[in-house]
């Protein structure tokens, strides 16, 4: 009996550790749920009840035994979906029974513990590169693609340089949109851009939280109206964040 019982709350642990990698990476809250229930009902218990939310986790196994309920917090999210991916495959391996309970929670904190982001200048080149390319899918002239990358590459710089120092997203956000419109600006003073604009816009768009925007609205979808009414109100909160920003040096004209 105590076995058993020993068993059901490693099961859970190796549930909601994959349940967190995934919420934390920018997994969908009915994705997270759907991962966690095919892992307890391959180990062997089919009745499990979940309530994810974008900041915490509960799950409960039910059996012989009394029902067993464990809590998770999530402090942290990021946009990470090579990690959703690979609990995915980790998942998989559990339920065509290629994975055993113990090699499961090994790979799993393996993977909580492991950094799969690009290096901080990749990130920066590609938020550079991807700023250009926005601004003439926004029908921009060439002659500010240079401007545009420029711009983009160092706001994102600045969003990731702050962000390390000031955990409150918002004030990241903010202080990155500002930089982008402050750049803009003395670009097209200087002569060197010349639609403020586009290159703004293009800019921005390193900033836009597009993933947060689609798992809200496929949360709401889904009938996960908590999740998706929180996540959505995030998503407004760095719209207005980027706004601001914009809006402040734009107001020095």
């Amino acid at each position: 009996m105590e076995n058993q019982k020993s068993e059901t709350y490693d099961i859970i642990e190796v549930c909601l550790l994959a349940g967190k990698i995934m919420l934390q990476s920018g997994g969908e809250t009915y994705r997270v749920e759907d991962t966690m229930m095919r892992i307890a009902a391959a180990f062997g218990i089919d009745k499990t009840h979940s309530y994810v939310t974008p900041t915490g986790i509960i799950f409960s196994a039910e059996g012989s035994e009394p029902t067993k309920t464990k809590l998770i917090r999530i402090l942290s999210r990021s946009t990470d979906l090579k990690k959703v991916a690979m609990v995915n495959s980790i998942s998989r391996k559990i339920t065509s029974g290629e994975t055993n309970l113990e090699e499961a929670l090994i790979l799993l904190k393996e993977l909580d513990a492991l950094d799969v982001t690009f290096p901080f200048m990749v990130q920066v080149a590609a938020a550079s590169i991807a700023s250009g390319c926005f601004m003439i899918m926004f029908r921009g002239e060439w002659n500010d693609f240079i401007p545009a990358m420029i711009t983009g590459g160092l706001g994102y710089l600045g969003f990731l340089y702050f962000h390390r120092f000031v955990p409150i997203k918002f004030f990241s956000e903010f202080l990155a949109s500002f930089i982008i419109g402050l750049l803009a600006l003395i670009f097209i003073e200087l002569g060197i851009g010349h639609q403020l604009d586009k290159i703004i816009i293009g800019s921005v768009m390193t900033l836009v939280p597009g993933l947060l925007v689609t798992n809200a609205v496929r949360d709401l979808m889904a009938g996960h109206l908590v999740s998706g009414l929180s996540k959505g109100a995030e998503a407004v909160l760095t719209a207005f964040a980027i706004g601001s920003g914009i809006a402040v040096v734009l107001s020095f004209i």
